[in-house]
């Protein structure tokens, strides 16, 4: 089953319709392409929805500044539209930020968490700050070389062509959507939020991620508790599921 809509954002459904519903959501940046590495593994098995974050591919940029609870809510909207009461969320980078916020706060809505590559507080307000205004300045043909540096490993890089997939990606998305995400992303502090998680969540971190490296993720597992468990994935910089997709997605339980 295959089917594709515009509700506010950007979305499309594969899978199996009666089975469990997965949604995915991307980094920032990333369209949901991202997560073609997984997907047919993961229609084997769930219903899955993905979609593409405000200001990516065709999702339109409403007027900021964002907030995960506004980034939350688009989610819930989306499983409104669909009628589903309860779904799993994977979410990488800024989408695991969104999955922390929904487990918090929407927690009779959310089945189980996979956060990937993510951080609940960075510490890093004005690094982000000032990515927010070189974007705005030059746009974001101008972040994609030092941002395919924190994606992917120098090996990853050397040998395997397809970066430039995700170098498109990035340049594709809308700049001022881009700001707005990366100021989010440098004020977002969901520490205190952690511990009213209470779905069964797998933190996926990579070992040479150096946008949020591996004592992030287990900084999330430490605030969540005994329902919570960190795997770190060797050799893989933020882009995780892509850089060692075979691990990744046996981590997932499909491979």
């Amino acid at each position: 089953m295959t089917r594709w809509e515009r509700l506010g954002l950007e979305w499309r459904e594969t899978g199996h319709p009666d089975a469990p519903v997965l949604v995915l959501s991307n980094a920032l940046g990333c369209t949901w392409e991202m997560w073609d590495p997984q997907v047919d593994a993961l229609n084997s098995a769930y219903r899955v929805v993905r979609y593409n974050q405000r200001g990516h591919g065709e999702s339109p940029a409403p007027p900021g500044p964002y907030t995960p609870a506004d980034l939350g809510a688009d989610v819930l909207a989306l499983l409104d539209h669909l009628a589903v009461p309860r779904a799993s969320f994977l979410g990488s980078s800024l989408g695991g930020m969104i999955g922390l916020w929904l487990g918090a706060h929407a927690g009779d809505r959310i089945e189980a968490l996979t956060i990937c590559c993510s951080s609940a507080w960075l510490g890093q307000e004005q690094v982000e700050l000032d990515r927010a205004a070189a974007v705005r300045e030059h746009g974001t043909n101008e972040l994609v070389s030092p941002t395919i540096e924190r994606w992917f490993t120098a090996h990853f890089r050397e040998w395997h062509a397809e970066t430039a997939v995700y170098a498109a990606m990035i340049a594709s998305t809308d700049d001022e959507a881009y700001a707005l995400c990366s100021e989010l992303i440098g004020r977002v502090d969901l520490r205190a939020d952690l511990p009213a998680i209470t779905a069964p969540t797998l933190v996926v971190a990579g070992a040479d991620d150096p946008a949020t490296p591996p004592e992030h993720g287990a900084a999330i597992v430490a605030g969540i508790g005994a329902n919570a468990r960190l795997e770190v994935l060797p050799h893989a910089a933020h882009l995780a599921n892509v850089e060692q997709a075979e691990a990744f997605t046996a981590l997932l339980g499909l491979a």
